[in-house]
């Protein structure tokens, strides 16, 4: 089995800053089922610092949490549906 076979596809759902850190965007992705995520961090270094977004990411299922809440669930499902209809899984956000 290779990597990609292992790995879950996940789309960009929310971007949020983070309330305690300042500088710092967290990146929530999820799988079209709204029932796993994966969350990014990423620190806004500088202007010059140039990291795309993209629509979705690969991960290794280890790496995904629970959506325990139903509603938060149907909120990634939706928006995760969304981008997977409208962006190419590479296409920068």
């Amino acid at each position: 089995m290779s990597a990609a076979e292992e790995s879950v596809r996940v789309w960009l759902v929310e971007r949020t800053y983070s309330d305690d850190e300042q500088n710092l965007i967290i990146l929530t992705y999820a799988t079209p089922d709204g029932e796993r995520y994966f969350r990014k961090e990423r620190a806004l270094t500088s202007f010059s610092d140039v990291r795309d977004t993209t629509a979705a990411v690969d991960v290794e299922p280890g790496n995904l949490g629970a959506v325990d809440d139903p509603d938060l669930q149907t909120q990634y499902a939706t928006e995760a549906t969304r981008m997977a209809d409208e962006h190419d899984p590479e296409d920068v956000i």
